[in-house]
């Protein structure tokens, strides 16, 4: 199947002096647009309200692909993102 959606990036980091940046390069180096690279920084995996992830979310539709530069920044239980996305 060809590669016909777009890409939507999404990175967290928990502690607020963590830095996003070495996770944002690597979702550019991946083909994700700057202005759908959704973040979330200072939150941590068990805090429901993440105002970054809930923006790249809703932004993928059909055909996309939601990238994240290491499992562990989406969630701890990733069962609970297992949604059809499709």
């Amino acid at each position: 199947m060809p590669d016909t959606g777009e890409r939507v990036g999404y990175a967290r980091c928990s502690l607020d002096k963590q830095g996003l940046a070495a996770q944002r390069e690597i979702l550019l180096s991946l083909d994700a647009p700057e202005d759908r690279i959704y973040l979330d920084h200072g939150l941590t995996a068990t805090n429901r309200d993440r105002p970054g992830l809930a923006q790249a979310l809703a932004a993928v539709r059909f055909g996309d692909t939601l990238l994240v530069p290491k499992l562990d920044r989406l969630a701890r239980s990733v069962g609970v993102f297992l949604l059809p996305l499709l």
